[in-house]
């Protein structure tokens, strides 16, 4: 008998009336086994299952939540907003202090649209970058992941210029064939991919910091190539930073790096909670997006007042304070994973940039999508399942990254090493 009984439930349910169950497909547990839990509600550090169990969150809504869950400045901003209507379709004051605070965060903003999500935020930037470049190939890395327009479900070829074949289903091999994925982290790839097609790249786009295979961070030296690199050969750099922006410092791994984009992709914590992201960069590069110029883009509900309000109090909390607390938090529970794994003599790496970890079960350190692919997903999995029956919610995938909150508490760092121990002895 399941001991999630309203959770296996609700998830037959659903598994009549949505595909696998669920609205996005990380959530359907596949690659840790069993129904997964649904949730009720949740509040600071904490999720409420349907079954009524109680687990501290570290996958934070996948990122957005760094402040944890119903903060009340975020919760009554969204309260006094909706009040005054949901949506107008119409432009609002709102949306211009919302862009005129994104842009006081990074320097690399000279312009900026608000859209609804992540996807749309990095499939518009590569318009805005092939229109601009006139070119038409676009660089991605293995790995990385930039949400689910066409041309970016790729997977990498044989070859360094090898160009991309479909990763789903319902993607034309013609547009595939427009990505040129490579190995993250290889410097000797990158130059030999604008030495052969450099001419012909439009863009490069990439994770500074990569969450969709783990906790990944930048070789020294990388993420300045990729910016040489594009001015040198008139090509343009984007940081989709969708996950680390405003997590990893309030101007993202741009400021946490000292770097500067030409185009740079952003969601979860700027929007609190609400479907918000937004794309900017150079005012020559986004001057050229209607109405201004001849790339189009448009969206309804973009800026809407209920979800720029929720990302402007939120944005007003990201304090000095906050990002030194979730560095600590960090850490300890880096040290006290890397111990848990040492001595249960389980062959295991963790890596963590900021907030954003991952505890890998293979020998580190992960670098690109290859050492990645190596981990044992069937210890993971194993192991997630001993954490969750301990109440700790983590990403049910090997190849997530997991934050960290800053209404976590120490106890409860202590109570998740304490469970990861356990789980890793089992």
């Amino acid at each position: 008998m399941s001991d999630r009984p309203v959770s296996q439930a609700l998830f037959a349910r659903a598994s009549a009336v949505l595909p696998g169950g669920v609205n996005s497909p990380v959530r359907a547990f596949r690659a840790v086994g069993g129904a997964p839990v649904f949730i009720a509600r949740a509040n600071k550090a904490r999720l409420i299952s349907a079954d009524g169990a109680e687990y501290i969150d570290f996958v934070n809504s996948w990122g957005p939540a760094i402040l944890g869950h119903g903060h009340p400045a975020v919760v009554e901003a969204v309260r006094e907003a909706a009040t005054g209507g949901l949506s107008f379709g119409a432009p609002t004051e709102l949306e211009v202090l919302f862009a005129e605070r994104l842009r006081g965060f990074y320097p690399s903003l000279d312009k900026l649209r608000c859209v609804s999500s992540g996807t749309e935020a990095t499939m518009s930037a590569i318009r805005v970058a092939r229109g601009f470049t006139r070119r038409d190939v676009i660089v991605k890395f293995e790995g990385c992941y930039h949400g689910h327009a066409d041309h970016l479900l790729v997977k990498a070829g044989s070859g360094l210029a090898t160009f991309g074949v479909p990763d789903s289903a319902g993607v034309p091999e013609a547009i595939a064939r427009l990505t040129l994925p490579l190995p993250y982290n290889d410097a000797d790839a990158l130059r030999e991919a604008f030495a052969n097609r450099g001419k012909e790249i439009a863009a490069i786009i990439l994770e500074p910091v990569v969450g969709n295979m783990g906790c990944v961070p930048p070789e020294p030296g990388f993420l300045q190539l990729v910016i040489d690199l594009c001015r040198e050969h008139g090509a343009l750099s984007i940081f989709d930073e969708v996950m680390t922006g405003c997590r990893l410092a309030p101007g993202g791994a741009q400021e946490r790096f000292g770097l500067r984009p030409d185009l740079t992709t952003l969601g979860k914590i700027i929007g609190g909670g609400m479907p918000l992201a937004a794309y900017g960069g150079r005012d020559d590069v986004m001057s050229i997006v209607a109405p201004l110029g001849p790339v189009y883009q448009a969206g309804t509900l973009s800026g809407n007042p209920v979800a720029v309000s929720a990302g402007l109090a939120t944005l007003a909390q990201l304090t000095p304070a906050l990002y030194e607390r979730l560095e600590a938090l960090g850490a300890a529970l880096e040290e006290g994973f890397r111990a848990a794994a040492r001595d249960a003599g389980v062959p295991a790496c963790v890596q963590r940039v900021g907030s954003m970890i991952t505890l890998f079960f293979r020998e580190g350190p992960v670098r690109n999508w290859t050492d990645a692919s190596g981990s044992d997903t069937k210890r993971f999995a194993t192991w997630h399942a001993g954490m969750l029956a301990r109440g700790i919610y983590w990403p049910p995938s090997q190849y997530e990254a997991a934050f960290l909150c800053g209404a976590l508490t120490d106890a409860d760092i202590t109570r998740t090493i304490q469970a990861c121990r356990e789980s890793l002895a089992a």
